[in-house]
């Protein structure tokens, strides 16, 4: 079975995501760290249809003390946002013990021996062909010409999808990720996902390979298996968790490196602070600002008391640009001494993909490197382009206009 295409040329890479028009939230959320840490947000009810306060969390230390605390604070409202989309068993929205089980029968796909696997038979691959069709010109676009589409490339390839539909593929990828823009649009592509991915389900329980979804269906732990609902929500989430915000991650390192050209040659000449400078850039520029919790019971904030069944957000941008935890944290610095930012979360739910997508990034800066000499933004397109990162929700650059050579 194979899937309809979906018109590629209809979607904006940048997504059209509330808020997506903000240029820089960061002297907001210096102000609200300041003056109202604890504050009160809206969010919108998937059962009501209607916003419903909320309680925002600002600073690092409570963002940090949320993502650990899971026994207080539950992620079902992420399960209720996505499983319209993702279906009923959206990891990143379970709770024990159901998200232990979960993690504990996916997690085997992503041993580090697939990895290693992925990031030379799948993910460099994927860039170069990307770069092969632009290295001659001199110059690219590289949000839609790179960033944008090499992830969904590498999700296709680890997933055993085969080459021919590799468009196809990225075409409802791009619909499910970009729900927002058109929904009817999007749940179409989840149905026509699921049931693409039904054949290949089957295909690899008779005979297995070596792909992720192979993996999935044979994983066994404790005498416990996956069924094929929980397969599928599994894979749904991997396109906005593998793809979406590795793109935007990638292209904010970019960015970065490439408004810093000293830090830019400092990386080109030594390729052992590439780690450093990914680390920076999700720090500095966090792909993914926000995300949702519950309280299940009543709790509190320093002297902001939280009812049970009050919705938290935390802000995680503004928890990464914490003037308590870094020097000049609105400053991009390589250089600076190394903490852990929480672009990843922490506790339970630290994203299961999160070496993936440093194995991206890293794979993506070095091909880069190694193919597009003398990369430099190409300041007449910069101008015209008003080339910034923006974003409320998702953050990541309208456009990377580069030269080489």
């Amino acid at each position: 079975m194979t899937m309809t295409m979906a018109d590629e040329t209809d979607f904006d890479p940048m997504g059209q995501f509330m808020g997506s028009e903000v240029r820089d939230p960061y002297p907001e959320f210096a102000r609200r760290r300041r003056e109202q840490p604890v504050g009160v947000t809206q969010v919108f009810d998937m059962e009501t249809f209607e916003l419903l306060d909320a309680v925002a969390l600002y600073t690092f230390a409570d963002v940090d003390r949320m993502f650990r605390d899971n026994e207080t604070f539950s992620s079902a409202p992420i399960r209720e946002l996505m499983s319209p989309i993702m279906g009923p068993y959206v990891m990143v929205g379970l709770d024990e013990p159901e998200h232990k089980r979960h993690r504990n029968l996916v997690s085997q796909a992503f041993r580090q021996k697939s990895l290693a696997h992925w990031e030379t038979d799948y993910v460099e691959s994927a860039i170069n062909e990307l770069i092969d069709a632009f290295v001659d010109r001199g110059h690219a676009e590289l949000v839609r010409e790179l960033t944008f589409r090499y992830p969904v490339q590498v999700i296709a390839k680890i997933l055993g999808i085969p080459p021919e539909e590799h468009d196809e593929f990225h075409g409802h990828a791009i619909a499910i990720v970009q729900i927002a823009d058109n929904p009817e649009r999007g749940i179409a592509a989840s149905v026509a996902m699921r049931e693409y991915l039904q054949g290949i389900v089957d295909a690899r329980r008779a005979h297995p390979g070596d792909d992720v979804i192979s993996d999935l269906v044979t994983t066994e732990v404790d005498g416990e298996m996956l069924d094929d609902e929980e397969i599928f929500s599994f894979l749904r989430l991997l396109l906005p968790a593998g793809a979406e915000t590795t793109y935007r991650a990638t292209g904010n390192l970019l960015y970065a490196l490439l408004t810093h050209p000293d830090q830019l040659a400092a990386v080109r000449d030594d390729r052992s602070l590439i780690p450093a400078a990914i680390e920076e850039a999700i720090r500095w520029e966090t792909p993914l600002l926000i995300t949702s919790r519950r309280a299940l019971v009543d709790t509190s904030f320093g002297d902001v008391e939280v009812k049970a069944g009050t919705q938290i957000v935390p802000m995680i941008g503004s928890a990464n640009h914490d003037e308590a935890r870094w020097d000049d944290a609105e400053t991009f610095d390589l250089f600076r001494t190394p903490k852990p930012h929480i672009s990843f979360a922490t506790g339970v739910h630290m994203c299961l993909g999160m070496h993936l997508a440093r194995m991206e990034m890293r794979s993506a800066l070095n091909v880069v490197f190694d193919r597009l000499p003398g990369l430099r933004l190409d300041p007449e397109r910069a101008t015209v382009d008003d080339v910034h990162i923006h974003g409320e929700q998702f953050r990541s650059p309208t456009s990377l206009p580069v030269l080489w050579g």
